[in-house]
């Protein structure tokens, strides 16, 4: 992914999971909002408890895989923070791809 579409700052996390609208699944929580951009960005999060940090990279390199693989262009662009789940451990990338494009398409 490049860097435009990345979210990195705390603060910007921090704001969005403040004042942003959430939705949620059994496997992701993601917070998003409208931005003033032409393209969307996205800030990903695994929490310490999920595992060490190879398993939470390799967990965050299938997230930014689907999301470059996921076309769908919305009618507006928003910031959105991915928040992964425990039982995404257990899920294949097909799954997880379902899983997640399903949330990413309640987004409106």
């Amino acid at each position: 992914m490049n860097k435009k579409y990345i979210i990195k700052e705390a603060k910007e996390f921090d704001r969005l999971i403040k004042k942003g609208y959430c939705i949620k699944n059994y496997n992701f929580l993601i917070f998003y909002e409208e931005n003033k951009f032409p393209y969307n960005k996205y800030g990903i999060s695994v929490p310490k408890k999920i595992g060490k940090a190879h398993i939470r990279n390799k967990l965050k390199r299938k997230i930014r895989a689907i999301l470059r693989n996921y076309k769908k262009s919305f009618s507006k662009n928003y910031n959105c923070i991915i928040i992964i789940r425990n039982s995404c451990l257990t899920l294949t990338y097909q799954e997880l791809s379902n899983s997640l494009e399903k949330l990413l398409t309640k987004i409106k």
